[in-house]
This record gives C-alpha cells, structure tokens and sequence, in this order.
C-alpha cells in the first residue's frame, strides 16, 4: 500500500468517525430531559411565552433539519450563539480553548519527562528495593483521582507553603511569569496522575528489551549496560508512551475540565460545566463536539507516529490490501 493510501485511508476514517460522532452527541444533547426555553423563563412562564421562545430559538424545527443546519455551521467554523447571551459560541470557546491546551499539553510533557527516565530506572533496579518502591509508588499514584492530587498539592504548596498561588489564570502574554506559577500546581497534579500510568508501560518496555537476543549480543560484544538500554529501549518505550498518551488523552482532557474548577482556571471545562447547569445546550453541544474531534485529531497523528517511529510498521501495512 502507497503512503497516498495509507493516508487518504486514514482521512477517510477520520471523516467517518467525525460525521458519527457529531451525530451522537447532537442526539445525547437533545435527548436530554427538560426544556430550554422554559428554563429561561423560569417557572412562571406562559406556555404561550414558552412556545414563542422555542420559536425564536429554533427548536420548534424538525431534529433532522436543525442538525443539518448545526454541522454545516461547525463546517464553517461557526457554532452558533448561547441561548442565554446570544453571544457567539465560538468567541467564548476560542480563549477558554487556549486555557485548556496550554494544561493539557503541558501536563503530558511533564508526565513523559519523568515517566521515560523513572521507568527505565526501576527496569534496571527491578529487582532492588529501589526499584520495587518505585513500581509501588506509581501504583499508588495511578489509584489517585487528579482533583485529588490537586487538592493535596494546593493544600501542601499554596496554602501551607505559600510557595505558589492556589487558583486563577493569567493570560500569557499579560504577564509570563504569573502565568507560568499559576499552572505549576494544576499541571503537575495531571502529570503525576498520567505519568503514574506511563512509568508502568515505559518499565515493561524495558523489561522486554532486557530479555531480547539483540540486547544480549549488544552487551556481549562490549556496549555498557546503559548504552545497550538507551540505543534499544528508547524506541520500544517511545511505542509504549505514544500507544498509552493516545489512548489516555480522552481521560487526560476530563482530568482537566476537573481541574479546572479546583483551581478556578477559566479553560473550557469551566465552561462546560456551566453551560450544563444552565442547560445552554448550545455552548454544551459545541464544547463536546470540539473534544471529540480534538481526540480523533491526536488519535490520527498517533497513527503516524506509530510510523515514525517504528518503520516496520509502515513495511507491514503496505504488505496488507484494504
């Protein structure tokens, strides 16, 4: 199979999964119990009152026609308005979403950094006590829900310590320094959680290429035991973290719309939850869609990675007819 194939397949996949998920979540949304337009009206509305409202909102519409209408906007980038502001959606997701990648990559950055050299190093002292404290130590970790580490972090550095601040957001560019200190908690609660997780394959990976025949012959012929480990193990870890990253981002981003809230960062996880309680079901329908289609996004470049990092594995699927 050609490259042109192989990613014209993958695009294909891509839109696929789009389309469906767009439809799932435009129908999960209205199914939900309730009604707008008497939610913001309040319980002493009119049902005449009511039924002029859902005209003005566009929900006395046909489902079918009103998704339509709602994936062709989102095709040209315009999600609609709040059904309480009338402001448009994509005005009040484009700075939130800033927040949210800015926590998000960030943290897993954080969680890679300290994953790869801690997982090598209990491989290598697995069967040390070092070794098995650390194997312990990130099980704990893996079993602590992250608004929790976050609570515990900001109870223990900000409150007690006074060493960094305990909630709010700084733009970047109104002050870097501010802005840097206010995601260190936040950050470093998600990346413990994720990378947590990630010592536990990046450890296995390492096992395994301790026990190959190749890392035998390397250090028969010579290599040091931690050149035989980096020159071996780096690209069978780098599959390991790439497999796990892309198959956690989906937990990583709702750890993030909770820690949002714990530390009152203004991403779209807070917008999120507050266009739930108020049943702004347009703020609600855009936010998820735009989650999900960042998650097949990074799932699609986890696919090419897998290539760049592995060539074998593009030798394989060109041997493979679709």
């Amino acid at each position: 199979m050609s490259v042109v194939r192989v990613l014209a397949s993958r695009v294909g996949v891509f839109a696929i999964s789009l389309l469906v998920a767009s439809l799932a979540v435009f129908c999960v949304v209205n199914a939900l119990p309730g009604d707008v337009a008497g939610t913001i009206l309040g319980t002493n509305a009119t049902p005449q009152a009511i039924a002029e409202l859902r005209a003005q909102l566009g929900l006395d519409r046909p489902l079918p026609l009103r998704y339509i209408e709602w994936l062709g906007g989102m095709f040209r980038g315009d999600f609609g308005v709040s059904a309480f502001t009338y402001e448009p959606i994509g005005a009040l997701i484009r700075p939130r979403l800033a927040v949210t990648c800015w926590l998000v990559f960030l943290s897993v950055g954080l969680a890679v950094t300290l994953a790869i050299p801690v997982g090598k190093y209990a491989a290598l002292r697995r069967k040390k006590f070092t070794g098995q404290l650390v194997s312990v130590v990130s099980q704990f970790g893996m079993a602590v829900p992250a608004f929790l580490m976050g609570i515990i972090l900001s109870l223990v550095f900000a409150v007690r310590l006074g060493w960094l601040p305990a909630n709010g957001y700084t733009p970047l560019l109104v002050d870097p320094l501010d802005w840097a200190r206010r995601l260190v908690l936040p950050c470093t609660a998600l990346a413990l959680v994720q990378g947590a997780v990630l010592v536990r394959y990046v450890r296995n990976a390492f096992i395994d290429v301790l026990q190959e025949d190749y890392f035998r012959t390397a250090r028969s012929v010579g290599w040091p035991l931690r050149a035989a480990v980096n020159r071996h193990g780096m690209r069978n870890a780098a599959l390991q973290v790439v497999t796990v990253l892309g198959l956690q981002l989906a937990t990583l981003f709702v750890g993030a719309i909770v820690i949002e809230k714990v530390f009152v960062i203004p991403g779209l996880g807070s917008l999120l939850i507050d266009a739930v309680a108020k049943r702004d079901l347009p703020i609600v329908q855009g936010v998820v869609m735009l989650l999900v289609a960042l998650i097949l996004i990074i799932n699609a470049a986890v696919d090419v990675l897998y290539v760049l990092i592995d060539p074998r594995l593009k030798s394989d699927t060109e041997g493979v007819d679709v």
